[in-house]
């Protein structure tokens, strides 16, 4: 994929703090954008041209609804980026059971549902010879699962197999898989823990560097970022 110019993506969590720096660099780039959060109101406040589509991504419904969404407003799906995610902080014997099955349904089922329903889509536009993409964020933790981090190491480390497996299967079909691992980002996500408080971290990426360089590998045809493929 030499230019994302007229390419239609869909951008899944696109009101966090890297979500929304990779849209607007996409919509620089020239791409048609659909562009979800949990509050279409926020979406809208983003001030990102593009379809506005909301939804929970523990409810197994979203997923088909937001590719739907995106093929209605473009009229094709050329690339999803898989922005969206959840964090918890504590000791896995203080982690209770809500948190561990939120973090599971947002950051490892929630992509799976995403690509099985996106999958026809995405083929199709293979079909025409646009290069589609599926990127996820697995971070660094899928490479070093980091202790009073477990649950959220485990769901990111769920997703990173997902990619390496998945990706092998969608390669046949045109379909490039693409999963992204930068360290700490200070996109303010160990503000918002769904449990625990986060501890001192050292002072992370700059979402717009970190934003720039995935869509430099989705243009360039980048299969992997691995956690090396960042700097600050």
């Amino acid at each position: 994929m030499t230019s994302l110019a007229g390419s239609s993506v869909l951008v899944v969590g696109a009101t966090g703090g890297l979500g929304h720096e990779i849209a607007r660099i996409l919509s620089a780039e020239g791409a048609l954008l659909t562009l979800h959060g949990r509050n279409a109101q926020r979406v809208i406040n983003l001030g990102i041209a593009g379809a506005v589509a909301s939804g929970d991504l523990c409810d197994p419904e979203t997923a088909t609804q937001l590719v739907a969404a995106a093929v209605a407003a473009h009229g094709r799906l050329d690339g999803i980026v898989n922005a969206a995610g959840l964090v918890a902080f504590g000791a896995l014997a203080e982690v209770s059971d809500d948190t561990i099955d939120t973090l599971m349904a947002v950051n490892a089922t929630a992509p799976m549902r995403l690509l099985r329903a996106a999958h026809p889509a995405l083929a199709e536009s293979a079909a025409t010879h646009r290069d589609p993409f599926f990127l996820t964020l697995s971070g660094i933790v899928s490479e070093s699962p980091t202790a009073n981090m477990a649950a959220y190491s485990a769901s990111k480390a769920a997703l990173a197999a997902f990619g390496t497996a998945a990706g092998r299967e969608i390669r046949r079909d045109g379909i490039r898989f693409i999963d992204a691992r930068p360290g700490h980002t200070e996109t303010g996500l160990a503000t918002r823990p769904i449990q625990g408080s986060a501890p001192r971290l050292p002072t992370g990426y700059r979402p717009a560097d970190v934003a720039r360089r995935i869509v430099d590998a989705i243009i360039a045809g980048e299969r992997d970022l691995p956690s090396t493929a960042f700097s600050a």
